[in-house]
């Protein structure tokens, strides 16, 4: 069971904070998580496990071990508009764009482009295609010097993709 309610400026700041640390950019923070946000607590723990926009719709789940996220499209969407390129991007081959969005689960090595050099296996990061088009949210799966030299095998785990 969980309970549903708008979060304390504390609590804010705190997801902000994490949030800016796990991506490694300032000032993302604030634009993901505004003012109004609802978080999704457990009743059993008083844990967070979701943040949720104020119409309820989900932005990104707390992973219980590590208090790390989870991001979600909404806020895939909100972090590509605001993070320049190629920060925190994962480029794939416009000829594989349209068949990942639509069948895929994973993106795999041959397929990219360019990756960030930041990230590091199991980052969140954006699937684009190369002309910086959202396709996808996921988590690496390869570090980016596995993902440049290895020709076969998944490279990053999808989690939602733009329909």
């Amino acid at each position: 069971m969980y309970k549903v309610r708008k979060a304390k400026p504390l609590e804010l700041r705190r997801l902000r904070a994490v949030l800016e640390h796990q991506l490694g950019v300032s000032g993302v923070g604030e634009k993901v998580f505004p003012e109004g946000i609802l978080l999704k607590i457990s009743r059993n723990t008083g844990k967070i496990r979701e943040i949720l926009t104020p119409s309820g719709e989900v932005i990104a789940t707390v992973l219980a071990s590590t208090y790390t996220f989870n991001l979600r499209l909404p806020a895939a969407k909100i972090i590509h508009e605001t993070v320049p390129p190629p920060k925190l991007r994962v480029v794939i081959a416009n000829e594989i764009a349209k068949d990942l969005v639509t069948y895929g689960n994973s993106a795999f090595a041959k397929h990219v482009l360019y990756v960030d050099e930041d990230l590091r296996a199991g980052s969140e990061a954006l699937v684009v295609n190369e002309n910086d088009d959202l396709l996808c949210v996921g988590r690496l799966i390869l570090s980016p010097d596995e993902i440049v030299h290895f020709i076969t095998g998944p490279a990053v785990k999808l989690r939602e993709c733009v329909r």
